[in-house]
């Protein structure tokens, strides 16, 4: 038996498809923007190299043989691929090269971020990458804006807008020096908290609204006498004397001999979830989605 030798281009498996799926070679004609004539030539190229006709055609329309049904799924499975293996190598191409823009709030920037992005930049030195340190509420509005990729901080609850991918869950701690020992135990209570002058960060708005609906809930109230803009702020007045910090156990700083003194918050027991934040629907690029899994990998590391 003699061998058959096909040469049938993507081209022409276009259009046999769109021949298949319009059952016309009129709107097949349109949808590719070709002459019919053109298309009624390139089909008939086509069956001649396949051996056997693949359509039926009457006045009205075209029909697929039962040859041409089965030539259809081969047809359509062929392309696939080939748009498959295009995206797989435009991905490999977008982690090559391009930029990437983050935004994480303070505590996290200057704790776990570091290296995941050094782990990342080392994977993927093509791409340049841009961290915008900002706080809850503008990080939010630099996602809305499309200003950033995607953002890394604390969950917001009752939001619709955005999606939240959790990273961690984490305590809520109060930290102390000197000035105002804590009890000897293992938590302190909120209420017993309320004792004390408080000292708070003014940028952790979802913080506050934890801690703001415990004391609601109880019935409860708290002397908050310094409202600060940093979480470095808050832990040299914390060291002065000032009052009794709140902060995530994130960041809480790396103690000097027993100067200073942390407890976790309990009755209840306050905590922070912190996220990966997107726009709900969002499609992440090659990029980003690589970059979060080395913030993942680094915090399993540190787990």
């Amino acid at each position: 038996m003699a061998q058959v030798n096909f040469k049938v281009n993507l081209k022409l498996l276009h259009m046999f498809v769109a021949v298949a799926e319009n059952r016309s070679f009129r709107m097949a004609a349109e949808q590719l923007n070709r002459s019919q004539s053109a298309v009624s030539m390139q089909i008939k190229q086509l069956e001649e190299q396949v051996g056997v006709a693949i359509f039926h055609r009457t006045t009205r329309r075209v029909e697929l043989t039962s040859e041409g049904e089965r030539l259809l799924a081969h047809a359509r499975r062929a392309l696939d691929e080939w748009d498959n293996g295009l995206r797989q190598i435009r991905d490999v191409v977008d982690i090559q090269r391009g930029t990437l823009s983050i935004g994480c709030v303070p505590t996290v920037a200057a704790t776990i971020l570091p290296k995941a992005l050094s782990a990342f930049r080392n994977a993927y030195p093509g791409i340049n990458l841009n961290l915008r340190e900002l706080a809850t509420h503008d990080l939010l509005e630099s996602i809305r804006r499309r200003e950033i990729d995607f953002g890394i901080g604390p969950a917001v609850e009752g939001s619709v807008e955005f999606q939240f991918d959790q990273l961690f869950t984490e305590p809520i701690f109060a930290l102390t020096s000197k000035a105002y020992p804590l009890p000897k135990r293992r938590t302190i209570d909120l209420a017993d908290l309320c004792a004390y002058p408080v000292l708070i960060n003014s940028k952790s708005a979802e913080l506050r609204k934890v801690l703001d609906r415990a004391l609601l809930a109880r019935g409860l109230s708290m002397d908050i006498k310094f409202d600060v803009l940093h979480t470095h702020t808050l832990i040299a007045f914390v060291v002065a004397g000032m009052g009794v910090g709140i902060l995530p156990k994130i960041a809480l700083p790396k103690f000097r001999g027993s100067t200073m003194q942390a407890l976790p918050i309990a009755n209840p027991t306050l905590v922070r979830s912190v996220s990966i934040i997107s726009l709900r629907g969002q499609s992440f690029s090659p990029a980003a989605k690589e970059l979060t899994k080395a913030v993942y990998k680094n915090l399993r590391t540190q787990a």
